[in-house]
């Protein structure tokens, strides 16, 4: 089995990177709408934008928490189940901000989200095995 602190190393840079980037969102809502508004407006949810917002906040803000419960689990437990979820979750997350990178033709921008979820890939294989 892979070592606990690589499993909590990669799940607290996650709830770093999940939680930090929700609360941005949260604090600047405006200012991130109306960024993205122009960074989708070629694109097929150049009128959904509101909404994807707030649909990649609420995955953030899960993949966080999940991702500290799952810190808390392992060291009270050992468990692993929150753990599991925040990978999936976190996996999820990226899929979809990939996916809007791709769609916005930012192939620069999604180049980046690779760098995020090669972790949380190895997080979710280490953790299955």
């Amino acid at each position: 089995m892979i070592p606990q602190p690589a499993i909590i190393i990669i799940l607290a840079f996650l709830a770093i990177t999940f939680i930090q980037s929700g609360y941005d969102k949260v604090t600047d809502w405006k200012g991130n709408l109306e960024w993205l508004k122009g960074h989708f407006s070629q694109t097929p949810i150049r009128n959904m934008v509101p909404q994807a917002l707030f649909l990649i906040l609420a995955l953030e803000v899960l993949s966080g928490a999940f991702a500290v419960i799952g810190i808390i689990e392992i060291l009270v437990n050992e468990g692993d189940q929150f753990p599991i979820v925040a990978g999936i979750l976190s996996a999820v997350t990226l899929l979809f901000l990939l996916l809007g990178q791709r769609m916005a033709k930012d192939y620069d921008g999604a180049r980046t989200i690779v760098i995020y979820f090669i972790p949380t890939v190895l997080l979710l294989h280490w953790l299955h095995n």
